[in-house]
């Protein structure tokens, strides 16, 4: 079933209609599941008992097995019902709640993750401003987002929604996020953000498109220089 065609691109609604493709190996999501690996890569196991990772735009919980033993509480936020059922399912902590009013007090958290979630939200300094609150000094901010330049809106609006249909409307490049906006941010908050470009590999996302499995040995995510179209953040709350 096709995501439905509403006035307004990214519409989260959109989300509960493709449930069904969370999971689904080599779905609509995969480089989702992509992302989330290379994110987790990001995150330290838990220094101390206890310890909270809030997920914010958490989806289905796709960061949940990447996590397995690293010894965090890990709650999930999502305005999806459908997709924080499934975060349940693998031991997540649900939470329904928008990105920008988090109901958690001042810093509680010792780990927050935005994985593809900054370029969905309509006000953007509210959202980084409740993810610096709700970190711990010295608690880690890790993110992962689209640039607003040309090159991205051509990657993954263009280019993507030729080749895959059903990502039509999806996002919506209005909300794309420059990055030395959200370092700003971010240092109002006392966030000192670092960032990074990532892109797939190509042998992997060109075994995707085709439908066919990427070889065992091929990169799903690179690290690079160039964050002109998807770019990594890993910050740290000084005070």
């Amino acid at each position: 079933m096709s995501p439905p065609r509403t006035a307004a691109r990214n519409d989260p609604r959109q989300y509960d209609v493709l449930a069904g493709e969370w999971w689904r190996p080599g779905g609509l999501f995969e480089l989702l599941h992509w992302l989330a690996a290379a994110r987790a890569t990001l995150i330290p196991p838990a220094s101390r008992d206890g310890a909270l990772l809030i997920d914010v735009g958490c989806g289905a919980g796709l960061l949940a097995p990447h996590l397995d033993g690293y010894g965090y509480r890990h709650v999930g936020v999502d305005l999806g019902a459908a997709a924080l059922a499934q975060a349940a399912a693998r031991g997540v902590l649900p939470v329904r709640a928008d990105a920008a009013r988090l109901p958690f007090p001042d810093a509680v958290a010792d780990v927050v993750v935005a994985g593809e979630l900054l370029e969905h939200v309509p006000d953007l300094a509210a959202t980084v401003a409740e993810l610096c609150r709700v970190l711990r000094p010295g608690g880690l901010l890790v993110l992962d987002t689209l640039n607003d330049t040309f090159l991205s809106r051509l990657v993954t609006i263009t280019i993507a929604e030729f080749l895959v249909p059903r990502a039509r409307g999806i996002h919506d490049p209005r909300f794309y996020v420059d990055p030395a906006r959200l370092t700003a941010l971010c240092a109002t908050h006392g966030v000192r953000l670092r960032i990074r470009g990532i892109r797939p590999g190509l042998p992997a996302l060109a075994g995707w498109l085709l439908g066919r499995r990427p070889p065992v040995r091929a990169p799903r995510m690179r690290p690079i220089r160039s964050t002109a179209v998807a770019y990594q953040g890993l910050g740290r709350k000084e005070w």
